[in-house]
């Protein structure tokens, strides 16, 4: 499992998908929580209101995940070695 993590490549493919997705769970939640509230039965109404939580917290993951990858993606370079 934790090789997965290891290609950088992935890990942004992985990011990228984890940002869309959760502002997709985001706005249908909003849009069907405090939108439609009065048309959902309960079980529906608990989804979305699960939706609206569980989507930014799937954004706050991918946006860690992207920042890793991009980190581990540029350029090292060592001070004492450019001339400056």
């Amino acid at each position: 499992m934790f090789a997965f993590f290891e290609n950088p490549y992935r890990v942004l493919k992985l990011s990228t998908l984890l940002l869309t997705v959760g502002l997709a769970m985001f706005v249908i939640g909003v849009l069907l929580a405090y939108g439609l509230e009065t048309d959902l039965s309960m079980p529906v109404l608990l989804g979305a209101h699960l939706m609206s939580i569980l989507g930014p917290t799937s954004i706050k993951i991918g946006y860690v995940l992207r920042l890793q990858a991009l980190n581990r993606l540029r350029p090292q370079t060592t001070p004492w070695l450019s001339g400056a």
